[in-house]
Formats: C-alpha cells, sequence, structure tokens
C-alpha cells in the first residue's frame, strides 16, 4: 500500500514538473477561464437597460407629459417622440426602436373625470425575453403614474419582497453558471491534451517499462490538475465577487467539496478522452464538444431544465455540470447548507467514480 502510494505521489510529481514546463497549461487553466468569465460575465445580460421606445403623444395634454416623464426617468426605457405611427414598422424593420408607447386623445380629460382609459404599447415581440421584460416594466410605470381618484380607496395593497436578488441582476444567476461551464471546459481539456501528448511523444513506452499499476497512473496524473482546478475555482469565485458582486451567503468550504467533486469527474473525462484517442487533436475535438455543448445547453446555466423537452431532461441527469450550477446558485445565492445540496454532491461524485473507472479500464500498457 505504501509502495503503490510512493509510485502515485512519483507520478504527480512528475506531471507537476511537466506543467511547470508548459506554460500554455498554466494559461489554459488560471488565465483563459478569468478572461472569458469577464466577457462573458459583461456579455451574456438579460437586464433590461435603456430600451428604445417611441412616444407617439395624441393628447398631448399635462397628464399624457406626467406619463412620459415617468418613463423618461426610468433607466431601463430611453423615450422618443415621434408624431405618428406610420413609421413604426420600418422602425422596428431596422431595429431602431422595441416599442411604442401610444397615448390616444382625450387621455387626460377621461382620467380628471374617472374614467377608465387605455395607453396602446406596440412591441416587437421577435425577442420574447425581453418583449415580456418590457411589457412588465411599462405596466409597472403606467400603473405607479396613474393618479387615483380623490377619496378612492385600496382594499388590498400588495407588498412584493424580492429574495436572494433583490435587484434582479442577471449577472447573479448567471456568473455561477458560468463558472461551471469555464471549469468544465478547461478541466476536460487540460487532462485530454496533457495525456494525447503523451501518447504522441511516446514517453507512455517509459511507464509501461516500469512496475507502475494503470490506477496508480491514472490517479498521479489527475491529482496535480485537480489541484490546479481548484485554484482555477477559486480565481473565478473572487472575480465573479469581486467584479460581478455575486454574494457568498454559504459555505466556502462546501462550494470547495462541490467543486473539488466535480472537478474530479471533468478531469476523468479527459483522461478518458485521451485513453481513447492518443492523439492531441483528436482529444480537442472530442474534449471541447464532449464538455461545451452539455455544459451549456443541459446545465439549466441559461435555459431552466423544465423548459426544455422530456428527453432532454432525461438526458441532462448524466450531465455533471447540471448538479454543480444548481449546487453554487443554491450555496453562494441562498446559503444551503449540506442537508440541501447533497443529492449534487452525491451525484457529481458517482460520476467520478464511474469515469475514472471507466479511463482505468480502458488504459492499456500497449504502445499500439
Amino acid at each position: 500500500m505504501i509502495a503503490a502510494l510512493a509510485r502515485t505521489v512519483a507520478i504527480a510529481g512528475k506531471e507537476v514538473l511537466h506543467v511547470r514546463r508548459d506554460p500554455r497549461t498554466l494559461y489554459l487553466a488560471l488565465i483563459m477561464p478569468v478572461v472569458l468569465l469577464l466577457l462573458f460575465g459583461y456579455a451574456v445580460s438579460f437586464d433590461l437597460d435603456h430600451a428604445p421606445l417611441r412616444l407617439i403623444d395624441q393628447d398631448g395634454s399635462e397628464s399624457s407629459r406626467l406619463l412620459a416623464r415617468a418613463f423618461s426617468r426610468s433607466t431601463e426605457f430611453d423615450l422618443f417622440p415621434a408624431r405618428d405611427d406610420e413609421g413604426l414598422e420600418r422602425e422596428f424593420r431596422r431595429n431602431r426602436t422595441l416599442g411604442a408607447l401610444i397615448v390616444p386623445r382625450d387621455y387626460g380629460r377621461d382620467l380628471c373625470r374617472g374614467r377608465r382609459v387605455r395607453v396602446e404599447l406596440v412591441l416587437d415581440a421577435a425577442d420574447a425575453a425581453t418583449a415580456n421584460q418590457i411589457l412588465a416594466k411599462a405596466e409597472a410605470i403606467a400603473l405607479s403614474a396613474s393618479p387615483r381618484p380623490e377619496g378612492a380607496i385600496t382594499p388590498v395593497e400588495v407588498r412584493v419582497r424580492t429574495r436572494y436578488n433583490p435587484e434582479e441582476r442577471s449577472a447573479v444567476f448567471v456568473v455561477p453558471g458560468l463558472a461551471a461551464y469555464l471549469l468544465a471546459i478547461s478541466a476536460v481539456l487540460l487532462t485530454a491534451l496533457a495525456i494525447a501528448g503523451e501518447w504522441e511523444r511516446g514517453s507512455m513506452e517509459q511507464l509501461f517499462a516500469s512496475s507502475v499499476g494503470r490506477l496508480e497512473i491514472i490517479l498521479g496524473k489527475l491529482l496535480p490538475y485537480l489541484a490546479l482546478g481548484m485554484l482555477q475555482l477559486l480565481l473565478v469565485l473572487a472575480v465573479g465577487a469581486t467584479v460581478f458582486e455575486v454574494p457568498i451567503r454559504g459555505s466556502l468550504l462546501l462550494i470547495f467539496c462541490a467543486g473539488a467533486l466535480f472537478l474530479a469527474g471533468m478531469l476523468g473525462q479527459g483522461l478518458l478522452i485521451s485513453v481513447l484517442a492518443r492523439n492531441q487533436l483528436v482529444a480537442t475535438q472530442a474534449g471541447t464538444l464532449s464538455s461545451m455543448l452539455p455544459s451549456l445547453l443541459l446545465s439549466g446555466m441559461v435555459v431552466p431544465l423544465d423548459n426544455m423537452p422530456r428527453v432532454l431532461q432525461w438526458l441532462s441527469n448524466v450531465v455533471p455540470a447540471r448538479y454543480f450550477v444548481h449546487a453554487l446558485r443554491a450555496v453562494l445565492l441562498k446559503g444551503a447548507g449540506p442537508s440541501l445540496v447533497w443529492p449534487d454532491l452525491a451525484a457529481m461524485a458517482a460520476f467520478a467514480v464511474v469515469i475514472v473507472t471507466l479511463a482505468t479500464l480502458r488504459f492499456r500498457r500497449t504502445v499500439a
């Protein structure tokens, strides 16, 4: 047992020296995820900000001007006056506006008389998510800007309190998913490229000539990259917390436990790919496709899993990024403890054990 442990440590030490000599590995592990996190964190935003709207005021009264000022004060909208709606279709096609607020004639007079009035909002719904945000925000502004009849009593007062993300910033939701996505890609590519490169250079022959066992080689090559991946996770969390102000409400120890299980599975997946491919070009293609697409589309990072077809929901059960994204959001944003995220931890641990076992079984002490 002690001899096996010593051989594993020796393999791990050899891999550490290889990482130190290869700056590309350090770039792939430490610099690329941070750069991509900053890029995606700023680019992938679902916040409604300065959406262009045309204002067609057919009334011209003080009440209609008050309504227009209410929209102009909001940072969500940029209001541009227009005379009529004749050129609205052309504005939509040229992407110069996302909607038009049409205030009808006699709007102010009907308000003063206590009559029910209607304000028309015409939207470009090609992007349904943005259109729904505009509709909800515009409705809230219109209601707040509408004067109540004197003496009117509201029987029910509704107060909304938003938990976990009161400012409704999309970065708070997106960044934890991006962290899992970037860690998955870099972890798979790290081991896939490193081991496939040894197959190409023929350095595996030296290991085959020794008494080192298959499992010792696999674990010895996995452990250094696992430590590198944990450092990568720390960097990504630090950037997310400082740059994007993502809260850390739960236990950091629990986050790193989940990260270790997730990285072990992803690194094992890269090992399996390198064992099967034995070629850096093939390993790069297989590693990118097997990590990028499932982690992006089937993890719940952007699209909720409940909105997907049943077949894709079943398929997502074998994607470890699904469980890591859920665990990260639960711990970071809601302060969840082990009692709530243990199913995610168990699923990632099971994937790691299965994938490392497959990589060990497929590892053959032959060159051809």
